[in-house]
């Protein structure tokens, strides 16, 4: 894949996904990875379903994933488990205009400026909806709730826009992601991830803009449901680790606990979990 896609500024018509850098995305998603590393204890996808790009009702289609958004960490999130599960796909998605204002590189790396208070702001989310529709090189995600939601709400409710603009699609597929950030049993937070089944936008042609919605909310909280089960359960042998980050409590904490290992002969373990029991070393 080239540094830049094809696409440039001066001739880029407005249905047109942004040009997207890859050296820039290559180095922020570094920027990323140590950042989750020392932000969070791990991140994990809940097995079952997993979305990886040889399914067969993903590979070689345009890709949406729709979301729960209850973090502000959500868009590094999609940046990272669609760099970990698509690596030769482009990661778009859209964020608030005023947010994206004071990070402009950030359009150069999928992030799509969009006014959720005007008629402007819902017209271009439309257009790249409808854009990264065609593409087949590119994950597309959009926070379908539109604003921050605790993950255990129920029952889930999308914005209007995302009905419309799957509605408005002739292919490709559309694939629920619920996300939640847990506390389990080290001073770190998890990243816990799962998907939902597939749904082909094509074999549905007739379906209006609200029962997409109708849909696409109820195959949200089935997933969610299944991930909280997950997180609840606090067992990580439920999951796939994509990326494991800092464990331990703290410098002095831990010097204590590694010279008690030490006198006792054992191999210190920094982390504050016992083979998933919850036992304090």
């Amino acid at each position: 894949m080239s540094t830049t896609s094809r696409h440039h500024d001066a001739g880029r018509k407005e249905d047109e996904l942004p040009p997207f850098s890859r050296w820039l995305y290559d180095w922020f998603m570094w920027y990323v990875q140590r950042y989750f590393r020392r932000s969070f204890h791990a991140v994990r996808l809940l097995k079952g379903i997993a979305a990886v790009a040889d399914r067969p009702e993903i590979a070689g289609e345009p890709v949406i994933f729709y979301s729960n958004h209850p973090s502000w960490w959500d868009p590094l999130t999609f940046l990272f488990v669609g760099q970990s599960l698509f690596p030769d796909r482009m990661v778009y998605g859209p964020i608030d205009a005023a947010a994206l204002g004071k990070y402009r590189f950030l359009e150069r790396i999928g992030f799509i400026g969009i006014d959720p208070h005007a008629w402007r702001g819902a017209a271009r989310f439309l257009r790249m909806l409808r854009a990264a529709g065609k593409r087949t090189d590119v994950i597309y995600w959009i926070t379908a709730q539109g604003e921050f939601t605790d993950p255990r709400e129920r029952p889930v409710h999308l914005r209007p826009g995302v009905g419309h603009g799957v509605a408005a699609a002739t292919e490709g597929v559309i694939v629920p992601l619920a996300v939640e950030y847990p506390f389990w049993n080290e001073r770190l937070p998890e990243v816990v991830v799962a998907f939902g089944p597939a749904l082909r936008i094509a074999d549905a042609a007739e379906r209006s803009a609200d029962e997409w919605n109708m849909l696409l909310a109820r195959e949200l909280e089935a997933v969610q449901d299944r991930l909280a089960a997950g997180a609840q359960s606090r067992d990580p042998a439920r999951f796939t680790t994509l990326l494991t980050g800092r464990v331990g409590v703290g410098f002095f904490y831990d010097a204590f606990r590694r010279l008690k290992a030490w006198l006792r002969g054992e191999r210190f373990d920094a982390s504050h979990d016992d083979h998933g029991t919850g036992a304090v070393a």
